[in-house]
């Protein structure tokens, strides 16, 4: 029995170790889950929306910690009980998503990996057998190293989860599992698999009055999108230096566009009020937020490769050939 549960303990502490970390590289990608989540068409619970983001870093640390520490054996029962509250959560949102077909990424794997809410919930039902067996037998959990070395490194883990998502929040994912990373073609994306689902990407439509202008801009070598996902919650501080690095691309060649999904007299506003040298073209909100984790951010693109992104923050970093 002793080594049924030990490796039931890495069993449930390397998926948990797994399903956070994926989830801590993009954290934005969390937050817009649990805004779904909270919608009026799946839980109705619209007033947590605001509070969306402290609830996905609150639940990715949590995760990812309390694997470290059922590795480690740091507390183990209180480790086992929060294991099983956490997964007894997890187990309920994904049944009710499966079986009201609400919700079809429950996100548990991040961008890295994407299942059917019935492949989630029944990958939780074994999870949730595998964390009963370590609470039963929760004496067998012993730590892995003397004295006070397993509380050190849990809280040496903390802090570097942390300050993970604060740079994440700061700039962008440090690994980027969706279609728009860099080195990604948008054309190749937009090919259907051979097995006729939708493509990586989809919906990439760049509108300005009259027609798609997506197709024209995909085979220009040199061109800056400036994503304003919405103007409303863009960081109206980000507008100088979005300025500054549209007026370089510009005076290097490039065809710069604003990609937005916010109404047409807004943005003729902005543009005014900041003194934007570029135009805003019209793309679905979702695929500005999967495109780029940032609002405003910059997206370079040459004859449809993303070359470069970044968030507002490190426009200075660009390099503009």
């Amino acid at each position: 029995m002793k080594v049924v549960v030990q490796i039931s303990r890495i069993i449930v502490g390397a998926l948990f170790i797994f399903s956070g970390f994926v989830k801590l590289v993009d954290p934005i990608g969390s937050q817009y889950k649990f805004q779904e989540y909270f919608s009026e068409s799946v839980l109705n619970m619209e007033f947590l929306i605001p509070y969306a983001l402290p609830f996905a870093v609150l639940l990715i640390v949590a995760e990812i910690l309390l694997g470290v520490m059922i590795l480690i054996g740091y507390k183990p029962k209180f480790t086992v009980w929060s294991l099983l509250i956490l997964t007894l959560v997890f187990l309920f949102l994904t049944w009710y998503s499966a079986f009201y077909n609400k919700v079809t990424d429950c996100g548990c794997f991040g961008d890295a990996i994407k299942l059917t809410p019935w492949e989630t919930f029944y990958k939780n039902v074994i999870l949730i057998v595998l964390i009963l067996l370590l609470l039963i037998k929760v004496e067998y959990i012993k730590p892995i190293f003397k004295g006070k070395i397993p509380k050190i490194i849990t809280f040496l883990s903390l802090g570097v989860f942390l300050f993970i998502v604060q740079h994440v929040l700061t700039h962008l994912p440090i690994i980027d599992f969706r279609a728009y990373a860099v080195g990604k073609n948008l054309k190749e994306g937009m090919k259907y698999p051979e097995d006729g689902s939708i493509p990586p990407v989809h919906d990439f439509m760049l509108e300005d009055a009259q027609q798609d202008l997506a197709p024209v801009l995909l085979e220009k070598e040199k061109v800056m999108l400036v994503v304003v996902y919405n103007l409303a919650k863009a960081d109206k501080n980000g507008f100088p230096a979005i300025k500054a690095a549209a007026e370089k691309a510009i005076k290097n060649g490039y065809t710069v566009y604003g990609a937005s999904a916010s109404f047409t007299d807004d943005l003729l506003l902005a543009q005014k009020k900041y003194n934007l040298p570029f135009e805003f073209l019209f793309c679905d909100e979702t695929t500005l937020k999967t495109m780029i984790r940032a609002n405003p951010g910059l997206v370079i693109l040459n004859k449809g490769t993303v070359t470069q992104k970044k968030n507002w923050v490190d426009v200075s970093e660009l390099e503009l050939k």
